[in-house]
C-alpha cells in the first residue's frame, strides 16, 4: 500500500533520499538539502511530497516530488511549480521504478486532496522519456483531469554511447583551439569538490558577472538573494558529495568554470561561465568536451544531462538528445478559473517569445555561404 505525507523539506530526509536514487530515476533538483536551503532562506516556498511503501516495517520511501507554491501578483492565483526554485531545470519526481505506475495517482490525488495545496501544476522542463512523464498523462486522462501541453523541445544529452561527436568540423575546431590555447601557457583541468568547492564557485561567479550575463543584469552576483542562495546551495551539495566546480586553467589562472551537479549516476551541467579575454579559444565549450570524457571515464557516471535549450551550443558535439515537455495540468474536481487564467497567460507568454525569436532572426544579416563553427555561453 502506497501512502502519501506532505511537509515542508528538511535534513532528516537525506538518509531516505540516498536510498531512493539507487533505484530511481534521478533529478538532482529534488535533493532534499538543495529543497532546505531554498526553503529556510526565503528563496522559494516549498512542499515536499512524499510516498512511502507501508508493506515494509518501516516503510520505504519509494517517491518523492518537491514543489514551490508561487503566484506571480497579489491578483493572480496561486499555482503549484514543479520546478521547486528558480535555477531548477528538471520537473519530474523521483520514483522508484517498481512503484511508478501506484506513486503517481496517488501524488495526484494527495494534492487534489490537501486543504492547502493549490490544484493547478506548472510542470516545465518535464522529462518526456521517463517513465514517470506516461504515467502522469495516463492517470491525469483516466481521472479526467484537465491538461495542456505548451510546449515540446529536446534537451542535448550525452551517455557513453551517445556522448561527444567525434568526427566533422566541430572536433576539430575544438581540437585547433586546444592547441592554440596550449601555446599560450600551461593549460590543466581541476574538478574541485568540497571542501575547496567554495573557492571554486566564487571563481565561477566573477566570471559569470565579467561577462554577458553580467552586463544584463542576469548574472547571480547581479541579485543578491540569488546569490546568497546559489552560494549555500552548491556548498551543501558538495559536502554530499552531489556538486563540484571545474575550472580550465592557463598559468593557474582560471578561464573557463562549469558547476556541476551530481544525483545518482547521472551528471548535470548546472552553470558555465568563461572570460571574455579568452572568447577565441572557446573555453567553455573545451571545458565541458574535457569534462565529459573525464565524467564518463571514472565510470560511475552514465549520463549527463545538459540542462540547457535546444539551441545551446551542447547540440554541436553532444549527440544525444532527450525529448522534453512543458505542461499545465489541473487536478481538481472541475477545471478552474485559475487553470483558465494561466493556460491563457502562458499560451500569450509563448506567443510573444516566438514573435521576438522570429524578428531577431529577419534582423540577422545572412550567414555566409561557408559559416565556421562558433560557441556561445548556453545558461
Amino acid at each position: 500500500m502506497i501512502s502519501v505525507n506532505i511537509c515542508s523539506p528538511t535534513l532528516d530526509l537525506a538518509a531516505p533520499w540516498d536510498d531512493l536514487v539507487r533505484r530511481a530515476s534521478p533529478n538532482v533538483f529534488m535533493n532534499p538539502v538543495a529543497l532546505t536551503v531554498a526553503n529556510e532562506t526565503g528563496f522559494a516556498r516549498i512542499r515536499v511530497l512524499l510516498a512511502w511503501d507501508d508493506s515494509s516495517e518501516p516503510g520505504k520511501l519509494v517517491g518523492m516530488w518537491a514543489f514551490q507554491v508561487r503566484r506571480i501578483s497579489r491578483l493572480w492565483p496561486t499555482l503549484l511549480e514543479a520546478l521547486p526554485y528558480n535555477y531548477a531545470f528538471l520537473s519530474n519526481p523521483v520514483v522508484d521504478p517498481a512503484f511508478v505506475r501506484d506513486v503517481v495517482p496517488a501524488f495526484l490525488s494527495a494534492i487534489r486532496n490537501s486543504p492547502s495545496l493549490p490544484k493547478v501544476i506548472d510542470l516545465k522542463s518535464f522529462d518526456a522519456e521517463a517513465e514517470s512523464f506516461d504515467m502522469l498523462v495516463k492517470a491525469l486522462t483516466e481521472q479526467g483531469r484537465a491538461q495542456l501541453r505548451l510546449s515540446e523541445s529536446t534537451r542535448p544529452f550525452a551517455t557513453p554511447e551517445l556522448g561527444v561527436k567525434r568526427s566533422g568540423s566541430t572536433r576539430k575546431k575544438l581540437r585547433q583551439d586546444w592547441n592554440r590555447l596550449s601555446a599560450a601557457g600551461v593549460v590543466d583541468i581541476v574538478n574541485t569538490g568540497a571542501p575547496d568547492t567554495a573557492e571554486a564557485f566564487e571563481t565561477f561567479l566573477k566570471l559569470e558577472a565579467a561577462g554577458w550575463k553580467g552586463a544584463r543584469g542576469t548574472a547571480l552576483l547581479c541579485d543578491a538573494a540569488d546569490a546568497t542562495f546559489a552560494r549555500q546551495m552548491v556548498a551543501a551539495l558538495a559536502e554530499r558529495g552531489n556538486a563540484s566546480v571545474a575550472l580550465l586553467r592557463v598559468d593557474g589562472r582560471a578561464i573557463a568554470a562549469q558547476v556541476l551537479m551530481y544525483c545518482g549516476a547521472t551528471a548535470y551541467t548546472w552553470k558555465t561561465a568563461f572570460s571574455r579575454d579568452y572568447a577565441k579559444y572557446s573555453p567553455g565549450a573545451l571545458l565541458i568536451d574535457k569534462i565529459t570524457d573525464d565524467l564518463f571515464s571514472s565510470g560511475g557516471i552514465v549520463a549527463i544531462d545538459s540542462c540547457s535549450h535546444e539551441r545551446s551550443f551542447m547540440t554541436q558535439f553532444w549527440a544525444g538528445r532527450r525529448r522534453m515537455a512543458d505542461l499545465l495540468v489541473d487536478v481538481g474536481a472541475e477545471k478552474s478559473l485559475a487553470f483558465s487564467l494561466e493556460a491563457a497567460r502562458q499560451r500569450g507568454y509563448g506567443s510573444l517569445r516566438r514573435l521576438r525569436d522570429r524578428i531577431r532572426a529577419w534582423s540577422m544579416p545572412a550567414p555566409p555561404k561557408s559559416k565556421k563553427v562558433s560557441f556561445a555561453a548556453h545558461r
